[in-house]
Parts: structure tokens; sequence; C-alpha cells
């Protein structure tokens, strides 16, 4: 007997809907009851509906794959419910899994598709474990990851390990004994907010054990030398100009309704635009030359 769509327990746009989010159908043990009773295929059934997928890409093929595989996903998601994440959200991850390995599924080579896709939905179900389950990240590299799945089954007792212990826990999963100590500190560590929460005056937050650079000795002696800088320091050095080229510079650069234009200084002086734009740049020159031999002076002092 063909197991085909009409044969299902649900409603085709329901599976569609239960495979991309398994809380769709209320409840998930509503999802896992569902999925329980989706039929199995057999071994012939399973490679038609491969060379159909492989050869004519039949997304009927697919789905039916898929489907009756989902209860795979759902055993192989409730290994990871010690992690303290969702176990709608484990199989979701898994689901991603099953179908990338629906797609890449084989069936002339003679493996069934439940042993390519166990490794698959776990690959998926481990990145989505990894990614959620800190804040921080605290598995990127290969032996890592080996360790963050192994090391607290591998515990004897469930505490601290002890040397002897690492090492032969370094020795079983082929890591360094350094990487094992690492992660067993990665591991009994929890997350704190650097913040104190909101609202919690009296709490004191790691926050506070940070220094403030902008006090910080240098920082002070910056601010005040450039302080003295643009006031004092600036009137020394406009006393270096002569009188038309201090008006110019305080007409357009330091008088608070804005500034004159080159054309109404102009004007005024009774020479080009282009002069007194010439005179400007000339005065601001010698501006930045004065307060640059001013600074060392403020440093200093």
């Amino acid at each position: 007997m063909s197991h085909t769509s009409s044969s299902l327990v649900l409603a085709p746009a329901q599976l569609a809907q239960a495979i991309s989010n398994p809380g769709a159908l209320g409840t998930i043990e509503a999802y896992i009851g569902a999925v329980n009773r989706l039929p199995m295929l057999s071994a012939q059934q399973e490679a038609d509906l491969g060379h159909r997928l492989r050869d004519n890409n039949d997304l009927d093929a697919a789905r039916e794959l898929v489907l009756s595989h989902l209860r795979l996903v759902v055993s192989v998601a409730r290994q990871y419910l010690g992690y303290g994440l969702a176990h709608a959200d484990l199989i979701q991850e898994g689901n991603i899994g099953l179908m990338k390995a629906v797609r890449r599924f084989d069936p002339d080579r003679g493996v069934r598709l439940v042993s390519f896709a166990v490794h698959w939905i776990r690959a998926e179900i481990h990145e989505y474990v990894v990614r959620n389950w800190r804040l921080v990240k605290i598995a990127t590299t290969k032996a890592q990851r080996k360790l963050f799945f192994n090391l607290r089954r591998m515990r004897p007792d469930g505490h601290s390990l002890a040397p002897d212990q690492m090492e032969d826990i370094a020795r079983e999963l082929n890591v360094r004994q350094e990487d094992v100590a690492e992660m067993e500190v990665r591991l009994s560590g929890g997350d704190c907010a650097l913040d104190a929460p909101a609202g919690d005056e009296d709490h004191f937050a790691p926050i506070g054990w940070l220094s403030d650079v902008s006090q910080a000795p240098d920082q002070v002696l910056a601010r005040r030398s450039m302080d003295t800088l643009q006031s004092q320091g600036l009137a020394d050095a406009l006393d270096t100009l002569d009188e038309r080229s201090q008006h110019i510079v305080k007409s357009r650069w330091l008088a608070d309704d804005g500034g004159a234009t080159l054309h109404e200084l102009a004007a005024q002086y009774g020479i080009s635009a282009e002069r007194v734009r010439q005179i400007e740049v000339a005065a601001l020159k010698k501006l930045r030359l004065a307060l640059a031999d001013q600074q060392p002076d403020f440093q200093a002092a």
C-alpha cells in the first residue's frame, strides 16, 4: 500500500505549518502525538521516493520523506532538553537538519534515510544549542564543541574534575587537557549582567568595578590644557596678528551672529573679496603656529 498525503493524519497545510513551527498545533504534546501517528515507510517506498526526488525534483516525494521521519527529530531533540532550551525550538532546528538531509539523500548508496539524517539533525541542533545556550558563545572550535556536548556526561560525580580525570577525558575525546580545563571553567560559570537591574539602585553590578578613564590624571590635564588653550591661549595668539587680520578672523569665526561674509568685509575695507580670503588664510595659518608653540607649555604646566 502506498502511503500518500491522503493517508496522513493531518491536512497538508497543517503538516507544512507543523514542520516549520512545532507549536502550531497548540501544544508540543499535540505535535509529538501527531507526528507519531504519521505512517513509516518501507525500504522500497523510501527508495522510490528518493529516486523521484533526485531524478525529477519531486517536492511531494520530499515532503513524504520529511514527514515520515519527523518522529526521529523528536527523539533526537529530546536528548538535548538538559540545556534549558524549549523542546519545540530544538525540534524546529532538527526539522531544518532533516530537510537538508532529505535534499542530499541518495537512495542508490544502500543506506536508509534514518541513518543518514540523524547526523544532519544533530548538527543543526548542536549549532542552535551552542548559539543560544549563553549570551556569550562558549564553543567555537571543533574541540570546544566536542567538549561542550560531552563534558557534563563524562563527569564521574557531576562535580569539578580532578587533573587525572581531565587527562582521561582529553585522551578519550582526543583533545588537549588544557581545552578540557578551559571548557570546565566555562561550563561552571553562568551569565552575569554587566549593569544592575533597572530600578535596583542598591544592587552592585560588575560595571561598578570598571575604572572611569575620563577622570584619569592624564585626561584631566589634557582637558585643562585644552580649556586654557581655547581661552587665554587663543587670546594670546590673536595678539600676534595685526589689527585688520584680527578683525577679519573675529568677524568670520568668533562672532556670535554667525559671522560676516567675505563680501561684507571687502566692502568695509575697500578691497576685493579674494584679498579678504587671502588675509584670512594667512591669519589662520599664523594662529595655528602660535597655538602649536603654546601647547607644550600648557602640557608642562
